[in-house]
C-alpha cells in the first residue's frame, strides 16, 4: 500500500504511518496541485489537512486511490460525493480539536472584553492608556452558542466557570441533552436577541452560508459580539463590518474567513475586531491527536476492520 501525505503532519504521526507493515509513505508537503496529481498515480491512500483541496479532477489522477484521511474535523476541502462515486472512503478526525478550538474561542472573547490587542499595541508604543481601556466582565453575560456539538459543549463548560448564562441553537440536540449540560435551547432569532456573545460552531453547508447576514445581525443586541472559530462562510463579512461600523454590533473575534487567506479591509480597519489566521486548532496537542486518529483510521482500513471515524457517504 502506498500512502501520500499532502500536508504537514507531526513527525510522530508520519512515523506511525511509515511503520505500517507493507506500506510506503510519501510525506512531501507543499506540492502544487499538478505535482500532487502526478505523485498520486500509484497511491492507495491520501492524507490531507486543510491546505490541500481534494477535487474530482485530483481523484481522477489517482486510479488506485481507495481512502482519503482528513486530519481534521471539517471535510469541506474534500469532494465527498465525488469520492463516494469512485468508491473512495473518506475519514476525518472529529473531536481531536475540540478543546483547542474552544480555548481559542474563549481567548477571542476575553480579548474583546478587555481590549487585550489594543492594550498590547499601545504598550509597545510606549503609551500608558489605562483610562481608554476600561473593559467589561464575562460574569453575568449571556453566551449564545450556535451549534452545541463537541466544540460547543467544550465552550459551554469553560464559559460556565466565568459565571455566564448559556443558551444555544442546535436543531440536532434534544432538550434532554441540552438540559444535562445546563443549556437552554432557543431558535436562532431568539438567541440573537438575548446573547451578549454569539459563538459559532456549525459546519459550512449551502444552508448555513451567510446565516449571519445583514438581516440576522440586525436581530442581535447592539452590545453583542460575534465569535467565529468555525467557518468563514457562515458570516456575510461585508454586512458584519457595516454593522460594527454603524454601532449595531459591538465587535467580533474572527479566526476564519470566507476567502482565506484574504481578510476584508473593512474588518481590518475596525479597532473592535480581533483577527487571527485560522489557528483555532493549531496546538501541538491537537495536531498530534489528529495525526494519531488518522493513523488509527488507516490502520483499521488496511486491516479490513471498521473505521474509527468514517465520514457519512
Amino acid at each position: 500500500m502506498h500512502i501520500v501525505i499532502a500536508d504537514q503532519l507531526p513527525a510522530s504521526a508520519v512515523g506511525l504511518l511509515k511503520g505500517l507493515e507493507g506500506c510506503t509513505v510519501d510525506a512531501a508537503a507543499g506540492r502544487s496541485a499538478a505535482d500532487l496529481a502526478v505523485d498520486l498515480a500509484q497511491a492507495d491512500a491520501l492524507v490531507v489537512r486543510s491546505a490541500t483541496t481534494v477535487t474530482e479532477t485530483l481523484m481522477a489522477a489517482a486510479p488506485n486511490l481507495r481512502v482519503i484521511a482528513r486530519a481534521g474535523t471539517g471535510v469541506d476541502n474534500v469532494d465527498v460525493p465525488a469520492a463516494t462515486a469512485r468508491g473512495i472512503v473518506v475519514m476525518n478526525a472529529p473531536g481531536a480539536n475540540s478543546v483547542s478550538v474552544a480555548e481559542h474561542a474563549l481567548a477571542l472573547m476575553l480579548s474583546l472584553a478587555r481590549s487585550v490587542p489594543a492594550a498590547d499595541a499601545a504598550m509597545k508604543k510606549g503609551v500608558w492608556d489605562k483610562k481608554r481601556l476600561t473593559g467589561i466582565e464575562l460574569r453575568g453575560k449571556t453566551l449564545g452558542l450556535v451549534g452545541l456539538g463537541r466544540i460547543g459543549q467544550e465552550v459551554a463548560a469553560r464559559c460556565r466557570s466565568f459565571g455566564m448564562d448559556i443558551v444555544a441553537h442546535d436543531p440536532f440536540i434534544s432538550e434532554q441533552v441540552a438540559g444535562t449540560l445546563g443549556v437552554e435551547l432557543l431558535d436562532l432569532d431568539a438567541l440573537c436577541a438575548r446573547a451578549d456573545y454569539i459563538s459559532l460552531h456549525i459546519p459550512a453547508t449551502p444552508e448555513t452560508r451567510h446565516v449571519f447576514d445583514a438581516e440576522r445581525l440586525a436581530k442581535c443586541k447592539p452590545t453583542a459580539r460575534i465569535i467565529n472559530t468555525a467557518r468563514g462562510e457562515l458570516i456575510d463579512e461585508a454586512a458584519l463590518a457595516a454593522a460594527i461600523k454603524a454601532g449595531t454590533i459591538a465587535g467580533a473575534g474572527l479566526d476564519v474567513f470566507e476567502a482565506e487567506p484574504n481578510v476584508p479591509d473593512a474588518l481590518c480597519a475596525l479597532d473592535n475586531v480581533v483577527l487571527t489566521p485560522h489557528i483555532g486548532s493549531a496546538t501541538w496537542q491537537t495536531r498530534r491527536a489528529m495525526g494519531d486518529l488518522s493513523f488509527g483510521n488507516l490502520q483499521a482500513h488496511f486491516a479490513g476492520k471498521p473505521l474509527l471515524s468514517p465520514v457519512p457517504q
